[in-house]
């Protein structure tokens, strides 16, 4: 998985006032768990940029007075009013522990049934996955090309060696539902088929016919 390089400072003081002057001076207050103690620190609110505003997920090189931590990010608190970021968690992570986090689907190829006119519902555009650092994907993709009307992929069907999805294996994660244009076309399409078939088995019997005589 891609990773964002964040450059900070660690705090030394954690009250409000001082709180209130980082973010006056442009800068996001922050805690790294997952040591052996909660780690403060601040950073630049436009060194984030890559890392919030984006559809993308991405792990964290934080880089603090000589020391390099590696993360993610586990939660994060905007103003209600502007959006500017005003805290930041972030999750230490380990070669040799196992972590949990929430993965883009991204579709691929074309459905057949989309293109007869059925609508793409796609409930699960994220997956909650667990694995090894290194094993985590930037994205987990979804093949739609078999997928006609009705039909639906599952969360079992993206199964990887490398990491567990941990949702329900019978969960839908993308489907074609039924439209009514859709299903005039479907009907347009088999009596075509059929039209095809009767006009060919006349020729045939015409022909036949012609040899007889």
């Amino acid at each position: 998985m891609q990773s964002i390089t964040i450059k900070g400072s660690q705090r030394e003081s954690v009250g409000k006032v001082a709180t209130k002057a980082l973010r006056n001076a442009g800068k996001v207050p922050c805690v790294l768990y997952g040591g052996d103690k909660p780690l403060h620190f601040s950073a630049n609110e436009i060194s984030f940029k890559k890392l919030v505003y984006t559809a993308n997920v991405y792990t964290a090189t934080i880089e603090l007075e000589g020391t390099t931590y590696h993360a993610i990010m586990q939660d994060i608190q905007f103003h209600p009013v502007s959006d500017k970021i005003l805290h930041m968690d972030f999750y230490q992570l380990f070669d040799d522990k196992l972590v949990t986090m929430n993965i883009p689907v991204r579709l691929i190829g074309s459905s057949p049934g989309v293109l007869n006119g059925g609508s793409l519902s796609f409930p699960m555009r994220k997956l909650s996955v667990r694995a090894m650092p290194a094993d985590l994907p930037d994205f987990i993709n979804a093949d739609i090309s078999p997928l006609r009307i009705g039909s639906k992929l599952i969360v079992s069907e993206l199964a990887n060696d490398n990491f567990v999805i941990l949702h329900p294996e019978n969960s839908v994660v993308v489907q074609v539902r039924t439209a009514r244009a859709a299903i005039e076309d479907e009907v347009e399409d088999e009596e075509g088929e059929e039209g095809e078939e009767g006009e060919e088995g006349a020729t045939a019997s015409e022909e036949g016919e012609k040899a007889a005589e």
